[in-house]
């Protein structure tokens, strides 16, 4: 009985001794096996696009990188986001899903050109070439734009804007290297009304104002917008700017409601206490 329950003994020290190294050798081969299967079954068959008007199925694929063949699992979807707004600058938001066992699903939404930044006045131009000159006495400043650039509601630089845009037209601002796909980018000084500018177009776009102004024109304090081409409006650069666009509109049908249909003029939102101040045309 000694000799049974000394051999017993040291075979459960041996599989005490082994038994971790077997579970790690368990789970490297799962792991093994789950990797093969993954490169060798699950293979890019198809790529399907949904949402997108301006660019074609093709156009999308082509900049997303994908090829017919590569592992489903092996993607970087970082990477591909990042190759389609590159690429295509009018992608808004889109999305990357894996669909078992072979399809690649991207869902894409499509940025609209709502407003087209000018070419900035010479004098304006020499200023803003001046303030880099000083933030970087060593290098080269960066060129400025030298034509009209579309953007869209986030500032995201479109393209060049053609001759026969409506984009609403923005002056006060000057684009630094514009370039298609990227942000808008200003100089230091003006980064205020640029941010006055996105807040004003998401605010106009959420009370669907957006079709009824032409033109912005952004100062130092105030911007001024020319709204139904009838009214020039005033508002603060960090006004509250859903509200300023809603007691727009209403002032708009008061004065339609007290002089006429046609009435034109100025209407100024940057008194104090909400007050609108409207004089009419000359």
């Amino acid at each position: 009985m000694a000799r049974y329950s000394h051999r017993s003994r040291t075979r459960r020290r041996n599989r005490g001794r082994f038994g971790p190294l077997f579970k790690l050798l368990c789970v490297v081969a799962v792991g093994v096996a789950l990797t093969v299967g993954v490169t060798v079954f699950f293979r890019v068959e198809a790529v399907e696009v949904t949402g997108n008007q301006r660019y074609t199925d093709e156009e999308i694929i082509a900049a997303s990188g994908i090829e017919l063949g590569d592992n489903l699992y092996g993607l970087n979807k970082v990477r591909i986001d990042q190759n389609i707004r590159t690429s295509l600058p009018y992608i808004g938001n889109l999305t990357i899903d894996r669909r078992l066992p072979n399809t690649i699903a991207i869902a894409v939404t499509e940025w609209e050109a709502v407003a087209k930044i000018a070419v900035p006045d010479p004098n304006e131009a020499i200023a803003i070439q001046k303030e880099l000159a000083e933030q970087n006495p060593k290098g080269e400043p960066p060129p400025l734009a030298r034509e009209a650039w579309l953007i869209s509601v986030k500032g995201k630089l479109l393209e060049p804007a053609p001759s026969d845009s409506k984009a609403i037209t923005v002056t006060g601002l000057t684009a630094i290297a514009p370039e298609a796909g990227r942000m808008l980018e200003t100089a230091e000084s003006e980064e205020t009304r640029l941010a006055a500018l996105t807040g004003l177009l998401e605010a106009l776009v959420q009370e669907e104002a957006l079709g009824q102004v032409s033109s912005i024109q952004l100062g130092k304090t105030q911007l001024t917008l020319r709204y139904l081409d009838r009214f020039d409006v005033k508002m603060k650069l960090n006004a509250d700017f859903n509200y300023d666009v809603r007691l727009m509109q209403a002032v708009r049908l008061q004065i339609e409601e007290q002089y006429s249909t046609e009435a034109a003029g100025s209407i100024d939102l940057t008194q104090e206490r909400y007050n609108a101040v409207y004089a009419p045309a000359q």
